[in-house]
């Protein structure tokens, strides 16, 4: 079985959208294209929510609704081995300054340069292909939460020993964006767009379900409030 590789592109500019996308579809299995920063984020969380994953994300910086690099930033919380290249006309050293810190492996100027597109793209695709082999088999064994809960991604089931956890479509939907990203802390408005997709939900509905889903796992609470923070798996 071949190594299928996915890419998503966000950019809101048409012209450079359409001659990206075109560049990208024919080296590149999949490609998933987003016109704005929200909408890029959006995609990703869809994804991520599936277990799927993209080997790059192709984001220009200055976009209405969310800008190239804070979408690039939230996307790291979540998956700090995520790879990015930056499309930009502009050399503003706060932006660059700002990407230091991310996975970026290489920037698109524009006007953009068809061979350098290409050249860069093909380097990008076979590191991809070298760094995962066809034949390798992506871990999506249960993760052990505690000595008592276990949580399935791929089934999206949490069990208490070998006990299925009975939870709501929404209770799933916030303990899976909690575990994928176990270890952060999980902000208000995070946990609504993920089990909402609307962060104006009253934080009342949201404490509602977390209570619920706490109640349901007092054997052994796995959720921990940080005040004026939000919540974590730790």
């Amino acid at each position: 079985m071949n190594r299928i590789t996915r890419v998503l592109l966000v950019e809101d500019e048409e012209d450079a959208r359409e001659i990206l996308g075109f560049y990208l579809d024919t080296i590149f299995d999949e490609v998933e294209v987003a016109s704005n920063g929200q909408e890029g984020f959006d995609k990703f969380l869809e994804y991520s929510k599936q277990n799927k994953y993209f080997d790059v994300i192709v984001t220009d910086i200055k976009m209405p609704d969310k800008d190239g690099l804070t979408m690039l930033e939230e996307i790291a919380e979540i998956n700090e081995e995520q790879k990015f290249i930056i499309v930009s006309a502009f050399k503003d050293e706060e932006y660059l300054f700002r990407s230091i810190n991310l996975n970026v492996i290489s920037y698109f100027v524009k006007p953009l340069v068809v061979e350098n597109i290409m050249q860069i793209l093909k380097k990008v695709k076979n590191s991809i292909i070298e760094a995962k082999p066809a034949n390798i088999v992506i871990d999506e064994k249960p993760i052990k939460i505690n000595e008592t809960y276990t949580y399935d991604k791929a089934k999206k089931l949490l069990y208490d020993h070998k006990e299925i956890v009975g939870l709501s479509k929404k209770e799933t939907l916030l303990l899976n964006a909690m575990i994928l990203r176990k270890g952060s802390i999980n902000s208000n408005e995070i946990l609504k767009k993920e089990v909402w997709n609307d962060i104006n939900t009253s934080d009342a509905t949201l404490r509602t379900v977390i209570k619920r889903v706490k109640d349901k796992i007092s054997k052994n609470d796995f959720i921990v409030s940080k005040k004026g923070l939000g919540y974590i798996i730790e």
